[in-house]
């Protein structure tokens, strides 16, 4: 079985994508902050000790506030992935809007020495565009999709790239994240009670031979106890003798057999009325 542990450091941006206003509130900024500053050093020490690779998907606005971030993720061996510019959901922008954003997000990872080859998009809201665009400027695969646990190459329109499937239960996002204003109020649950869920999830995926792709978030699982769960999780992984886990980009070198092309959905406005 192959397992990706994966880390979304988001600092900032997915709260200022609701308003710069927030900018002003320092409360809200310092506990985003703790992502790129304690927590992406306290994961990077917790790979050093198994020997893992994984892969850091940064917005091209952490890369620009916090270089040194992402200077620590390469040095100590590991992939930075393409996770947009600013954090905006591409379905809700204009196709210009999303290739300017995704641009800018390139410049700034190529500016502090990453190269990435894998595109993961902000809350996994991508747009029928999106994976057209991914292939276009040359990526290898995208992880944003849903529609399987298992890696499949997909047909742009624009040429292949490879996904690598995700989904919500395997998301620290949902399990922690609680800030009052602006309003993400997932109920703070006990490191244990997400421990016993990704073990479920990891030892049910090794009987089908899917893909155990864990999304974290350092803001969230760079707590001092959240961690514990990661350092848990792995060691049971390992003591089974029959996970190997690889970054994201290694996943996406090897062949995969199952091959699809998207299939946008159409709708007839009688039936599916536009309540936007």
């Amino acid at each position: 079985m192959l397992a990706c542990l994966t880390f979304d450091v988001d600092a900032e941006a997915p709260i200022l994508v609701e308003s710069g206003l927030y900018a002003r509130n320092l409360g809200v900024m310092s506990h985003q902050a703790y992502g790129p500053l304690v927590g992406v050093p306290r994961i990077l020490e917790l790979l050093r000790e198994y020997s893992l690779p994984a892969t850091f998907f940064v917005p091209g606005w952490t890369a620009d506030r916090y270089p040194q971030t992402v200077e620590a993720i390469l040095a100590a061996g590991h992939e930075v992935g393409h996770h947009s510019y600013a954090h905006f959901s591409p379905f809700a922008q204009t196709e210009d809007e999303e290739r300017v954003d995704f641009e800018r997000a390139l410049a700034s990872l190529r500016a502090v020495g990453a190269d990435p080859v894998g595109f993961r998009c902000p809350s996994w809201e991508p747009g029928w565009r999106t994976p057209a665009l991914v292939a276009e400027h040359g990526l290898q695969y995208d992880s944003s999709l849903m529609d399987s646990d298992k890696p499949y190459v997909l047909d742009t329109g624009a040429g292949e790239i490879v996904e690598l499937p995700v989904h919500w239960a395997l998301d620290d996002w949902e399990q922690y994240a609680y800030i009052p204003d602006p309003p993400f109020r997932s109920a703070i649950e006990s490191p244990q009670k997400v421990l016993d869920l990704w073990l479920s999830e990891l030892d049910a995926m090794r009987r089908y031979d899917c893909l155990f792709v864990l999304t974290c978030h350092p803001f969230l699982s760079g707590r001092p106890h959240r961690v514990e769960v990661l350092r848990r999780l792995i060691e049971h992984a390992l003591e089974g003798g029959d996970v190997q886990f690889h970054a994201c980009r290694e996943v996406a070198a090897m062949e995969w057999p199952d091959r699809r092309a998207l299939r946008p959905v159409e709708v007839d406005p009688l039936v599916y009325p536009d309540r936007t």
